[in-house]
């Protein structure tokens, strides 16, 4: 146990996503029955059509199409800004029923970037602390034993931000796009930045149409962020072209 690193799987989405969108518009302008409906979205391609409905803004079919994401070694700073995406659910590892660390070793945690750019010397400080923080934690859960596995809840209170979380977080297609458009730009956080970043790469797997055109808004347009802007536009596009 100790540093961890991202790991993103995509657990399951709907079955043929794109074409569960594309019979769910096509309902709202035909006077067919549904078997009609899927018989006739099954016998055809319909890339160009959900195409048209994603350039024209039409995005409440897409809802019916889902994803479930498994993701581990992310933070429990990344938890707090993920679940402020409330059209999602979520299933988050406890800190309160699971323990941190034991048998002598540390507990998982991520390094920044910028920590980890610094140096091996620095990387190995870091790591110090956070051994020095799981002497804290062992402390708390010894002299809260009486209390027995309630002892957690209140020996949590001394991990950090950089304690590494796992959760199953599922997701419409329409949140993911949304999701993508604010997480994937440069001035995203780092670490909710790479995490979309490998969840569109992920879903553009399965529903390449779909998330054709996902990622930061400069990629079908001006940046929105005004003075704030990276001046990287080229290099984001390129990058997500190439994703």
């Amino acid at each position: 146990m100790g540093r961890t690193e991202l790991r993103v799987v995509l657990l399951r989405c709907t079955e043929n996503p794109e074409e569960l969108v594309a019979m769910a518009a096509k309902l709202c302008y035909s006077a067919a029955d549904i078997g009609e409906l899927q018989q006739g979205v099954s016998a055809r391609d319909q890339s160009a059509f959900v195409r048209k409905l994603i350039e024209m803004g039409h995005l409440s079919p897409v809802e019916h199409a889902s994803f479930t994401f498994g993701i581990e070694g992310v933070s429990r700073s990344l938890l707090a800004q993920i679940t402020r995406h409330r059209i999602a659910s979520f299933s988050v590892k406890s800190q309160r029923y699971v323990g941190e660390g034991g048998a002598g070793g540390v507990f998982n945690y991520i390094i920044p970037p910028r920590i980890a750019a610094l140096g091996e010397s620095e990387v190995r400080e870091f790591a110090r602390q956070m051994e020095q923080i799981q002497q804290w934690y062992d402390y708390w859960l010894d002299k809260l034993k009486d209390y027995g596995d309630s002892a957690k809840e209140d020996a949590r209170f001394v991990l950090p931000n950089a304690t590494e979380t796992k959760l199953v977080v599922t997701m419409n297609a329409r949140e993911l796009m949304h999701f993508f458009s604010i997480r994937c730009c440069n001035r995203a956080q780092w670490e909710i930045r790479r995490l979309a970043t490998e969840m569109l790469r992920l879903v553009r797997q399965v529903a390449p149409v779909l998330f054709r055109e996902a990622g930061p808004r400069c990629l079908v347009g001006p940046c929105p962020e005004g003075p704030m802007s990276c001046g990287r536009q080229a290099e984001v596009r390129e990058k997500f072209r190439r994703l």
